[in-house]
């Protein structure tokens, strides 16, 4: 195998920040590889597909791909129910392609709480110095609102007051904490990043075989 294509289907526009992080666990477990991962950008389609299943199939018909990687947050659900969402509606499709559950607990922003570095970075202040209280990377998975968390910690690093604070939209700058983050290890820690990779981790050797 010289190449590898997987397309990522997600439920909005924020979830493409897991590009980053699934880029850089396939280069880990295919080095050598040229692998290319193309987000489902649904919402371009004349008629954008309801319900799961519908984005998978819409998915696989105008981004053909080797591996489908569908996202899901938990939310406030297991984990295991969203695999089964996942499951559930791949079988609709009837697709034969390796599929693989990309479910983040709770929500994807999660995984970007790893980094302060990154984080300074996406807020424009690189080099500031407040003092940010990152989560515990041990409870990142209890944490009910990452996505918050994340914009606080944003704006705090930006270190803006003020109206330049008001205009500082902490939304349009989180997709770059995760293009800042190059060492994605310590989510290894996380039991759902664990699964997922384990999952990958089985596609690939299914499409080497």
């Amino acid at each position: 195998m010289k190449a590898c294509s997987l397309t990522l289907v997600t439920d909005g526009t924020a979830d493409r920040a897991l590009i980053p992080p699934l880029t850089w666990l396939l280069h880990q477990g295919l080095p050598g590889i040229a692998v290319r991962i193309e987000w489902a950008d649904l919402a371009r389609l004349p008629q954008r597909p309801s319900g799961l299943a519908a984005r998978i199939k819409a998915a696989l018909d105008y981004y053909p791909c080797d591996v489908l990687l569908v996202h899901r947050d938990a939310e406030r659900e297991r984990r295991e129910k969203r695999v089964a969402e996942i499951r559930s509606a791949i079988q609709e499709t009837s697709t034969a392609i390796p599929h693989v559950c990309v479910v983040t607990v709770r929500m994807q922003e999660a995984w970007m709480l790893i980094d302060e570095a990154a984080i300074r970075g996406a807020a424009g202040n690189p080099n500031g110095n407040v003092a940010l209280a990152l989560p515990k990377l041990q409870r990142l998975e209890e944490e009910p609102d990452a996505k918050s968390v994340l914009h606080d910690l944003l704006r705090q690093a930006s270190e803006l007051t003020g109206r330049r604070l008001k205009k500082f939209s902490a939304s349009a700058n989180a997709h770059r904490v995760a293009e800042l983050i190059g060492d994605w290890r310590p989510l290894r820690k996380l039991p759902a990043f664990v699964a997922f990779e384990k999952e990958l981790t089985a596609a690939i050797a299914k499409l080497r075989a």
